[in-house]
């Protein structure tokens, strides 16, 4: 008769691996694949694509996502996760990788979620852009509304009168 001790439960905690540029959803695609549970907050915006105004995903935190894993003697190893393609490294403080508040990743979730019914617009109300081709290149205007899934209507100042126009979304940029 032989007595064992009683083996050390694992644990989950959440942990942030910083992803290689642009890669966040190659990592995460990766990192599912081998089992591992991950979180890659996206926003729905809006962007300008072959000119036209398109719904679009970006991640929250460019370049950033979020992964748990177990710790304890019974956890899976963590080494695939640094070789895994699309992840740079996990973010440590010297050798301890970053834990992150279970908390926190859990609000994260929930506003992301609320988020996803509606697309930030890429243009504000009163927002000065720029026109970059067409025949008002160059000039500044005030951003109105969106026109459809192409154009957008502006305020130009014109002949020192305020004149709304229709331009392509696409020739218009911040600043």
């Amino acid at each position: 008769m032989s007595s064992s001790a009683p083996a050390t439960p694992s644990a989950t905690h959440w942990y942030l691996v910083h992803t290689k540029p642009r890669q966040e959803a190659r990592a995460l695609d990766n990192l599912q694949r081998q089992g591992y549970p991950c979180f890659l907050p996206l926003l729905p915006v809006q962007v300008v694509r072959r000119g036209r105004l398109v719904a679009a995903m970006q991640p929250l935190f460019s370049r950033y996502l979020f992964i748990q894993l177990e710790t304890g003697p019974q956890a899976r190893p963590w080494a695939p996760v640094r070789s895994t393609l699309g992840v740079a490294r996990l973010v440590a403080f010297g050798q301890q990788p970053a834990r992150v508040p279970d908390a926190l990743v859990q609000q994260l979730q929930q506003q992301v979620q609320e988020l996803h019914a509606q697309p930030k617009a890429l243009f504000q109300l009163g927002q000065t852009l720029r026109i970059t081709h067409g025949p008002f290149a160059g000039l500044e205007c005030v951003y109105q509304m969106p026109n459809g899934d192409e154009r957008a209507i502006v305020l130009l100042h014109l002949l020192q009168r305020v004149v709304r126009v229709a331009v392509p979304a696409g020739a218009l940029r911040k600043g």
